[in-house]
């Protein structure tokens, strides 16, 4: 196998545990709930606490990986969060977990632009749409694995055991991580000269659209940059409800019985990681066709409209099944964005992409927060479809959004 590749399976397996560890709440939400005594509401705080923390430490952490090194800043992030999934399965009560959730936030705030930065050192410019597409298809395989392990866990033991379980195989990862991977391709004594000329290939001319240019802040004076963090403002509210509400909907707001939860919870992603490997996949085929800037915004500007249509209707249906097959086709149609994002974060910031992705998700993580915390107020006064509702067409505007980024403007 190419050091490249060895490089992201070690990245894969880190997605998916990151999203075992931020979905294993939801996905344990009644329990919890029930044993600490938490309401719709408080609930709507504990999610939402994550979320702000996540969004506030995205920009500081993609910094410190730019100055430091994805290896260095993955590693720490990695055993801050591991330590804070434990201690999730200690909390003894609702102010208990708020803290400790909005702690685990500030570690996992560091996974997806320390990641970019190591893909950015690490693959040719027309291969990173689909190694981020293999990196967020694997998150969803992640999610989708969540109930398989926690459901099972708590039932066998309580709900505190699948956070012990998942904080361990975070430690384990990351003695991987300090052992066996390189910060720079050249650094590798295995890797082949045939392999570093690839991954090398217009290294210099994309390093040279950005290194003149050191003050980060003058990123926000381009009007690419704001249009692509609107994008994904729109694109995580949608993204959001997936990993914060969506177990708690089926549940409490479609009222599926607890033993087809498994499946209910899992089916939209595994359709996600469908969406994910696809998207990007045809991004990086349609650069090749119709060149960078309409191959990047096509894909996710038709996944994005069909996704809002979805979700749309799947508040309007009463049948359980019908809605659970249009929320994964949502899903699945709305994932496809992810990979093709993060392409472009890494297109437009050269050096500087961890930065960059990291302004990216603040932004689509301020949309999260606020969809988060209100979804908990709005499911409470008026039933859950008005707020899903509500982010189906959030998304479908954020498919518009799309016609205004170009790929091929470096900032």
């Amino acid at each position: 196998m190419k050091k490249r590749y060895q490089v992201l399976a070690g990245l894969s397996i880190l997605s998916m545990i990151t999203f075992l560890d931020r979905i294993a709440l939801s996905s344990a939400s009644t329990s919890i709930m029930e044993d600490l005594h938490i309401s719709t509401v408080q609930w709507g705080w504990i999610l939402g606490i994550f979320t702000l923390a996540y969004g506030a430490f995205e920009i500081p952490t993609g910094w410190l990986g730019d100055k430091l090194g994805g290896k260095t800043v993955l590693a720490r992030v990695v055993i801050w969060w591991s330590f804070f999934t434990i201690l999730t399965g200690f909390s003894t009560g609702f102010i208990m977990l708020l803290v400790v959730r909005f702690l685990f936030g500030v570690g996992e705030a560091g996974a997806y632009p320390n990641i970019s930065i190591v893909l950015n050192k690490w693959f040719p410019a027309l291969e990173r749409a689909r190694a981020q597409a293999t990196i967020w298809g694997f998150s969803r395989i992640g999610a989708a694995l969540t109930p398989f392990l926690v459901l099972p866990l708590q039932t066998k033991f309580n709900w505190h055991m699948p956070f012990y379980v998942l904080g361990v195989a975070g430690f384990i990862w990351v003695i991987f991580w300090i052992v066996l991977h390189k910060e720079n391709p050249a650094d590798c004594k295995t890797i082949t000269a045939e392999e570093l000329l690839i991954i090398n290939q217009n290294r210099d001319q994309e390093n040279k659209k950005t290194e003149h240019d050191l003050d980060y802040w003058k990123f926000f004076k381009s009007r690419n940059l704001w249009f692509l963090m609107s994008m994904y403002f729109c694109y995580a509210i949608g993204a959001y409800f997936f990993q914060s509400w969506f177990h708690t909907y089926l549940e409490k707001g479609r009222l599926i019985p607890r033993e087809e939860l498994i499946w209910a919870s899992s089916l939209p992603y595994i359709l996600a990681a469908l969406g994910c490997f696809t998207g990007g996949w045809i991004s990086d085929k349609a650069c090749l066709r119709i060149g960078k800037k309409w191959g990047r915004r096509i894909v996710p500007m038709v996944g994005l409209f069909v996704s809002g249509l979805c979700l749309i209707g799947a508040s309007l249906v009463t049948n359980n099944l019908t809605a659970i097959i249009a929320l994964g086709a949502g899903m699945a149609c709305m994932d496809v964005t992810a990979p093709v994002a993060w392409a472009v974060a890494m297109d437009i910031g050269g050096r500087k992409s961890g930065a960059v992705s990291g302004a990216m998700n603040t932004a689509g993580l301020v949309g999260a927060y606020m969809s988060t915390v209100l979804f908990g107020y709005l499911a409470n006064s008026y039933g859950y479809y008005l707020p899903l509702m509500l982010i189906g067409m959030i998304v479908l505007v954020g498919s518009f959004v799309w016609i205004k980024i170009d790929a091929t403007e470096a900032l």
